[in-house]
């Protein structure tokens, strides 16, 4: 059988061919949660556009041609320059530490201001996708038999540790936890032994005493908030304790649209980023919810079957994490409004807020279209076994 790619030459697909492999029914599952998510906006603003709503969908239109520019580029250069990605994303990271703004009591943004345009750019968001292309270039290049070896683990944890610790100093503590969670899950999906993960448990349950101690007192807070919320309800407990109550007064088909009360009279708060999946549930009941979780599944699901598609395991461990990413956001975000995991300040993908976290995921979506439009295409692999 002749591979897709084969059949075309060295030189890959026309552009007729690519928006022929395009993953269309991707971009018509984002549309639809983004515009579930555009109407939370419009809501958590009483009924306005602005400044919410009409900013997210400019910036989905954005991201969306991004997606698309991003599918339509050749699998093959995206592997080249998979480190050269990663290493602009740590000296982003470096230049928060250099001349971040301070916002919130952190340290974590960049300020961009040319003519006409002003914003603040997150670089910590920009890691999540770039380590993911890292690992895959890494583990693409890596002879199976060697996966196993523990000098095989000393590159992908320089790769993960290098932005936790300057993440970490920003301080980011949930940023930190999800890029070594991302970044985890690539390597055992790329085949690293179970016995790994167990050892890296233990350690990291010997070594809970000096973590706690080494956490700042609003990181500790949290975390006693999280185990006792009634011990401080006007205060550290206020948040996770009225977040419960929007999920509880939404009943299985909710109060309606526009007519959340916890939100709308400010009980709720941040109810346009971290917790608007209470506000939605508080507004749509149950079935809003689970309409919104449904979403979500589908995604993650079709991110699986383009991984299962592809031929080349640089593409097949793109798209995988990807999936990871996108799954860590969504049961992060979730489990936190919920009570499950303390509160650590992580958005709901396509939902929630903000520019650079949509913007990057957005990107993160368009390569794991390209997984899938050049899933034919051959990408040699290096018989030594070595990254590069």
């Amino acid at each position: 059988m002749v591979a897709w790619g084969d059949r075309f030459g060295p030189e890959g697909l026309t552009m007729g061919q690519k928006l022929g492999g395009m993953s269309w029914g991707l971009l018509a599952l984002l549309l639809l949660t983004a515009g579930l998510g555009f109407a939370m906006l419009h809501s958590a603003a009483g009924g306005d556009m602005r400044p919410w709503a009409l900013a997210q969908m400019v910036r989905f239109g954005v991201g969306i041609t991004l997606t698309v520019m991003i599918a339509m580029i050749d699998i093959r250069q995206l592997h080249r320059f998979a480190y050269l990605v990663y290493g602009g994303a740590l000296l982003l990271l470096i230049a928060v530490e250099v001349k971040g703004s301070i916002g919130m009591g952190a340290q974590r943004w960049i300020e961009i201001d040319v003519p006409g345009v002003r914003f603040q750019l997150q670089p910590s968001e920009i890691m999540k996708v770039a380590l993911v292309l890292a690992l895959a270039r890494y583990f693409h290049g890596l002879a199976p038999e060697r996966a196993g070896r523990w000098f095989s683990l000393l590159v992908p944890l320089v790769l993960i540790g290098l932005p936790t610790a300057l993440v970490l100093r920003q301080p980011d503590l949930g940023t930190a936890m999800m890029i070594v969670a991302g970044g985890a899950a690539l390597m055992f999906l790329a085949g690293i032994a179970l016995r790994w993960f167990v050892g890296g448990a233990i350690a990291v349950l010997a070594s809970l005493p000096v973590i706690w101690s080494s956490l700042r007192g609003y990181q500790q807070d949290r975390v006693r908030t999280f185990l006792d919320p009634e011990s401080d309800p006007l205060g550290a407990g206020w948040n996770i304790l009225q977040s419960k109550i929007a999920l509880g007064s939404g009943g299985l088909f909710g109060k309606g649209f526009l007519e959340g009360s916890q939100s709308h009279l400010n009980f709720l708060p941040e109810k346009q980023t971290d917790f608007i999946f209470t506000m939605l549930a508080e507004e749509l009941g149950m079935a809003g919810a689970l309409l919104l979780i449904t979403l979500y599944m589908l995604i993650i699901a079709y991110g699986f079957g383009v991984a299962l598609r592809c031929s080349n395991q640089f593409g097949r461990l793109l798209a995988l994490g990807v999936v990871a990413t996108f799954s860590l956001y969504v049961f992060i975000n979730i489990a936190m409004v919920t009570g499950l995991i303390p509160i650590v300040g992580v958005p709901l993908p396509l939902i929630s807020y903000g520019g650079t976290a949509m913007l990057t995921l957005m990107v993160a979506f368009g390569l794991l279209a390209s997984a899938h439009v050049h899933r034919d295409i051959a990408i040699p692999r290096h018989t030594g076994g070595g990254p590069f």
